[in-house]
């Protein structure tokens, strides 16, 4: 009998004495905190700094008050929460989407989980894109399936100037090459984390066809789907030149990001109601059901935005965070990708030197890429936290990548916080 898949994946168990990028960078910036007795700006992990907005608040302490938003929901979900997506789904499509076609998840991570619990049985395969998030690849490979995986290719003009989603361009060969006859889902995330990309109408229609031609589902992560800074979000259920697509097409939502609570823990899977009972099943045996209060707030929330033209608002907000925070770089500089939604800034670095005898720690200088080591420089001393993009590549494509010279900054923060950020790069 072979070992469990686990103990083959690095995503699962660090090599011997390594840590994970999260413990690692965090760990170094609260060091970095103590020993220079000075707080540290951490634009690191996509967290935000300030609270949901009051109306989400005040709805969750009243379903706190009442006694049956205190007991277990619904497997499927509340009512009213169901309700509610289905409403908020059924105006970006367009069309009509019924509450049989959502499902209600703890996070947008357990929704992707279910999914891939949903419809994955070992020897299966699955296409990523790559730079991916991270979380998807423990997810699908604790089913026993396996990833084949296709680059995002990075633009080698970004070494030396600013560039656009557009600019990053999908390596089509490479995504026709990829399907065999065991693929069974393409898994695509837009707005892109960590490139900032919104994947075109025309990329969309490429992969579309490619999904229907060999019969695959279309896994369409959207967490950052009202962060989008331009005149549209082309959504692949909603795409007019292939309304057959949303038929194998599950979109991944997450109320976390749309209303700054990603403590909360409430997201939900949109798709055709025949698919959606098989991530329905694999919920329920993952966790049952998402805590109740939380879910009747954000049905609240969902409400409430509308009326208040929450949404809008917020976009209006960012385009002003991403115009005061990519200044001090063009003062500086240093080249990024404009982020055409979500709220991470990819910045290229490759024309900061960093002293040859640079003393790094083991578990930095281990990593072998040049990233780590500029994270590590920033946090130490700048006192700006930032995160190694090359941890979202596979490992044996990070070493001579170009986003090797770069570093992840998120933006969700307030203006105080990304102006003191700003202070302090101007030291660069």
């Amino acid at each position: 009998m072979s070992d469990p898949v686990a103990l083959h994946n690095p995503y699962f168990y660090q090599k011997p004495g390594q840590k994970d990028i999260w413990s690692l960078i965090n760990e170094t910036a609260a060091q970095a905190q103590q020993e220079s007795g000075k707080p540290i700006v951490n634009l690191g992990q996509g967290f935000f700094s300030y609270n949901p907005p009051e109306f989400v608040i005040d709805a969750m302490g009243d379903a706190l008050s009442k006694p049956q938003y205190n007991q277990y929901a619904s497997a499927r979900g509340n009512p009213n929460l169901l309700k509610q997506v289905a409403d908020h789904y059924s105006k970006a499509y367009g069309r009509p989407v019924d509450i049989s076609e959502v499902q209600i998840t703890t996070g947008a991570n357990e929704g992707m989980f279910s999914v891939f619990f949903g419809f994955l049985t070992p020897g299966d395969e699955v296409i990523v894109f790559e730079p991916f998030f991270d979380q998807y690849i423990p997810n699908i490979e604790m089913t026993g399936a396996k990833i084949k995986y296709v680059q995002i290719k990075y633009p080698k003009k970004f070494d030396n100037e600013t560039v656009s989603g557009e600019d990053w361009e999908i390596d089509w060969e490479g995504l026709e090459s990829a399907i065999t006859d065991k693929t069974k889902l393409i898994v695509i995330n837009t707005p892109h984390n960590p490139i900032g990309k919104i994947l075109t109408e025309d990329e969309l229609v490429k992969i579309g066809k490619i999904a229907i031609d060999h019969n695959l589902i279309l896994v369409s992560d959207e967490v950052y789907e009202n962060l989008y800074f331009q005149d549209k979000f082309p959504r692949p259920a909603a795409l007019k030149q292939l309304p057959e697509l949303a038929e194998r097409t599950l979109t991944v939502g997450s109320a976390g990001k749309s209303f700054a609570a990603t403590g909360w823990r409430v997201g939900y899977i949109q798709g055709p109601a025949p698919l959606i009972k098989f991530v329905t099943a694999a919920h329920t045996r993952i966790c049952f059901s998402v805590p109740a209060p939380l879910q009747q707030a954000v049905a609240t929330g969902f409400e409430q935005a509308d009326k208040l033209n929450y949404f809008e608002k917020t976009r209006q907000e960012y385009t002003k965070k991403y115009e005061l925070f990519t200044k001090v770089f063009d003062d500086l500089g240093l080249p990024y990708t404009t982020a055409q939604g979500g709220y991470f800034l990819l910045v290229n670095l490759s024309k900061l030197k960093i002293p040859k005898d640079y003393e790094f720690p083991a578990p930095i200088a281990d990593r072998g890429t040049l990233d780590f080591k500029l994270a590590y420089w920033l946090i130490k001393e700048i006192g700006v936290v930032g995160i190694p993009p090359t941890e979202f590549l596979t490992e044996g494509n990070r070493k001579g990548n170009g986003l090797e010279n770069c570093i992840r900054f998120a933006v969700c923060k307030d203006d105080s916080i990304l102006q003191d950020a700003i202070d302090r790069l101007k030291k660069l």
